[in-house]
């Protein structure tokens, strides 16, 4: 069981995180004379107790043996702060694109024909997209100071449906996960610390962020990691035992969406498990549809708007899963389906 200290120093922490992350947003806000939205106090104040909640829920997680202590403490503070230059430096550029609505700025000399169109773009605005190890290397404290320090804990929340799978199998060497859009590997490290023995698999369609993933999952002993296309994966059907996914599907068309799930329904094992985490939805979080709906005007998100109508769990019911629950986690939401048995 945790302890007050240990309740302490996780509450601490997260503090020691949102506090810079609100005064990095307000400057940048001023620097760029960019208004802040306006959002009513009762949905502040859902927000204020979802978050509440989800902190409640990540140490309640920890009590019950879901995930280990020390993953409450792991932050990588000294990478965030080596990388914090590096993306305050290149916000005049990120202001530039969003005021030109150029979202085509890619790098030059790019091979536009191994990437889908609805890929090759400037997502939220960000410097070579996804197309370089700049961008790679500063992804995750952007996401973290977006999220004001609660990203790892919502990311996480998809770990105790897989120890649950771990303790049905009979131990964690015997299941095999993949990862869709593993970007810089975050996900994959969280899976890795709550169960060294499971064998982690990890695709994305970046060669730098995979480069970064291979980089950061280094001491990983079962890994696999692979360049390649969520939508026509490369490994045989009913291949794994449980297949993730986090923040990929608010970034895909509609069709898009469906056939990287026909994928993950074709190499999971019958009665295997899949775990989504993406954006909260309408759907399940109706008191959010405003601010959720405000996201899109500040970063450039093409397909965000189309994705909050467009239920997660009602497409894995849609396209063959079973079994399918829903979670609401402050701004996110985890979908966990099983895939049907065979015959």
């Amino acid at each position: 069981m945790l302890t007050s200290f240990d309740k302490l120093a996780y509450h601490s922490q997260h503090l020691s995180l949102l506090i810079p992350a609100i005064v990095l947003d307000e400057t940048a806000r001023l620097v760029t004379r960019t208004k802040r939205p306006v959002i009513d106090l009762a949905v502040l104040r859902e927000i204020q107790q979802r978050r509440v909640e989800l902190h409640r829920r990540d140490l309640a997680n920890v009590d019950e043996g879901l995930y280990p202590r020390a993953m409450l403490f792991d932050i990588p503070m000294g990478r965030y702060l080596r990388a914090l230059p590096g993306l305050i430096r290149d916000m005049p550029n990120v202001v530039r694109r969003k005021r030109a609505n150029d979202y085509k700025d890619v790098p030059a000399g790019l091979d536009r024909e191994r990437y889908p169109a609805y890929y090759r773009r400037t997502f939220h605005w960000q410097t070579d997209g996804y197309f370089s190890e700049h961008s790679a290397e500063v992804y995750e404290v952007g996401v973290e100071l977006l999220f004001r320090g609660t990203a790892d804990v919502m990311r996480r929340q998809i770990i105790p449906p897989i120890s649950k799978l771990v303790a049905e199998r009979g131990g964690a060497d015997r299941v095999r996960v993949l990862d869709i859009g593993c970007g810089t590997g975050r996900t994959l490290h969280q899976l890795a610390r709550a169960h060294p023995a499971m064998r982690l698999y990890g695709v994305d369609l970046s060669p730098a962020y995979v480069k970064i993933a291979r980089k950061r999952l280094r001491d990983v002993a079962e890994i696999s990691l692979a360049v390649d296309n969520g939508e026509a994966l490369p490994y045989a059907d009913a291949t794994f035992d449980a297949v993730t996914s986090t923040y990929l599907f608010h970034e895909l068309p509609r069709n898009a969406r469906r056939n990287v799930v026909r994928e993950m329904l074709r190499v999971v094992k019958p009665g295997g498990l899949v775990v989504i985490e993406d954006s909260a939805q309408p759907s399940e979080s109706p008191t959010l549809a405003n601010v959720l709906s405000g996201f899109p005007v500040e970063f450039h998100e093409p397909f965000y708007m189309d994705y909050l109508g467009d239920d997660l769990g009602a497409m894995l019911a849609e396209i063959g899963f079973e079994d399918v629950a829903t979670e609401a986690h402050l701004v996110a939401k985890v979908v966990i389906a099983r895939g049907p048995l065979a015959g």
